[in-house]
C-alpha cells in the first residue's frame, strides 16, 4: 500500500499560520506621432533609406520610427515600410506595437495595419510593417494633406515581471474622495460666506477655500482692500462658464466635464482666468492641451495669447509649429496671424530665426 500521511489534527479554533505571494507584470502604453513632411521630395529617395522620428521614452527605453519611402527591401516594390526602432538595445524587451497613417482631420478612422508583439534586443532591434501602405494609394488619400504625412504608433512596452507579498489584512480602504468631498461643499453652497456676480449669474463660494487656493482672492478676500463680506464681488470680462469652471478647479484640481475635450476656445479663456488669478497648476493645464491642440488655424491666437500671459512652453511650441516645413506659409494667410502681426510684431523675429536654425540643421 502506498504511504498515507495524514495532517496533524488541530486543536478548535486554531489556525496555521498563512503567507501569499504573486507574479505582477506592469505595462506602460503611449502615442508618439511623427509628422513627415515634404512627401514629394521623398518619394524616390531610395529602396532601404529612410527618414526618422526624433527618439521618444516609453517604458524607461528609447524608440524611434523609421519611414522607408521606397521600401525597406527589394522585395516590398510599390510599397512604402515602416518600422518601429529600438535605441536603447541593453536589455531585452517584449513589446506590443502598431503604426498607423492618420488622416489630415487627426482621426484614424482606418486603421490598416495590426497590432505586432515582438521581443527586441541588440540582435533585433527593429521591427515592423514591411509593406505599411502601398504608394499608389497615398497620392490624393485623406493621408496626405499639404505634402505631409501623419505616422501614429502606438506603443506599450511591457516590464519585467517581479514577485512581491500579498498581504493577508482583508480590509479594503477606498480612494481618497476629498475632491468629490470639496465638489460637493461648492455645489451645495452650505456654508458659503460669499458671492460673486458674473454676467449677472450669481456664484456661492467659502472664503477660506478661495484664499489658499489662489493668492489673488487671498488678497481679495483677506487683504486690506478685501471687499465688504454681505456685497456681493462683480466679476468682469469673465463668461459665467469659465468662473464655473475655474471655481470647479478651485475646489476639485480638476476640470469640469463640460472643459475635458480641450477645445481650443475654451482652453484660452480658461488659461486667461488661470492666469488672472494665479491658478498656477491650472494655466499649465491648460498650455499643454492648447499645445496639443495647435494646428495651422489656431496657432497664431494661441501664440498671441501665450505672449501676453508669459507662457514659456505654450510660447516655444507654438514657433516650433509654425516653424516646421511648410506650415509657415499656410499660416500667414490666416486672420489669426493678421492679428499676431498686430499684436507682437516682436515674436515673428523668432519664428524666422527658428525656421533659420531648421534649415542650417538640415543642411549640415
Amino acid at each position: 500500500m502506498g504511504d498515507h500521511r495524514e495532517f496533524p489534527a488541530l486543536a478548535p479554533g486554531h489556525c496555521l499560520p498563512k503567507t501569499s505571494s504573486m507574479s505582477v507584470t506592469d505595462s506602460v502604453t503611449a502615442v508618439h506621432d511623427f509628422r513627415v513632411t515634404g512627401y514629394s521630395l521623398l518619394d524616390g529617395m531610395g529602396v532601404g533609406r529612410f527618414v526618422s522620428s526624433s527618439t521618444f521614452t516609453v517604458g524607461g527605453l528609447d524608440w524611434a520610427v523609421r519611414f522607408y519611402p521606397d521600401g525597406s527591401t527589394a522585395n516590398c516594390l510599390g510599397n512604402a515600410s515602416a518600422f518601429l526602432y529600438y535605441c536603447s538595445r541593453d536589455k531585452d524587451v517584449r513589446a506590443r506595437f502598431t503604426l498607423n497613417l492618420m488622416e489630415n482631420d487627426g482621426r484614424l478612422s482606418q486603421v490598416t495595419n495590426s497590432y505586432m508583439k515582438h521581443t527586441f534586443s541588440p540582435a533585433s532591434d527593429n521591427w515592423g510593417f514591411i509593406k505599411f501602405i502601398e504608394k499608389s494609394k497615398i497620392q490624393g488619400s485623406p493621408f496626405l494633406e499639404n505634402d505631409c504625412l501623419t505616422i501614429r504608433c502606438l506603443l506599450t512596452v511591457t516590464k519585467e515581471s517581479r514577485t512581491q507579498d500579498v498581504e493577508t489584512n482583508s480590509i479594503v480602504v477606498p480612494p481618497s474622495n476629498l475632491h468629490q468631498d470639496f465638489g460637493n461643499m461648492l455645489h451645495d453652497g452650505e456654508g458659503a460666506d460669499v458671492t460673486f456676480t458674473v454676467c449677472g449669474q450669481l456664484f456661492h463660494a467659502h472664503r477660506c477655500v478661495l484664499a489658499f487656493r489662489s493668492p489673488v482672492f487671498r488678497a481679495e478676500l483677506f487683504g486690506p482692500l478685501r471687499e465688504n463680506a454681505t456685497e456681493c464681488i462683480k466679476i468682469d470680462d469673465m463668461e459665467p462658464m469659465i468662473f464655473e469652471a475655474l471655481l470647479h478647479f478651485i475646489y476639485t484640481d480638476t476640470l469640469p466635464d463640460n472643459c475635458k475635450d480641450g477645445k481650443a476656445a475654451a482652453m484660452q479663456h480658461m488659461l486667461v482666468a488661470a492666469d488672472r488669478y494665479g491658478v498656477d497648476r491650472l494655466r499649465l493645464l491648460c498650455e499643454r492641451k492648447l499645445s496639443d491642440a495647435i494646428d495651422v488655424e489656431t496657432v497664431s491666437t494661441t501664440l498671441a495669447l501665450a505672449e501676453q500671459h508669459h507662457c514659456s512652453q505654450l510660447r516655444g511650441a507654438c514657433i516650433r509649429f509654425m516653424a516646421s516645413p511648410d506650415m509657415l506659409g499656410p499660416v500667414m494667410l490666416t486672420d489669426g496671424f493678421k492679428h499676431l502681426v498686430a499684436s507682437c510684431p516682436l515674436i515673428l523675429k523668432e519664428v524666422l530665426d527658428e525656421v533659420s536654425r531648421i534649415w542650417r540643421d538640415k543642411s549640415s
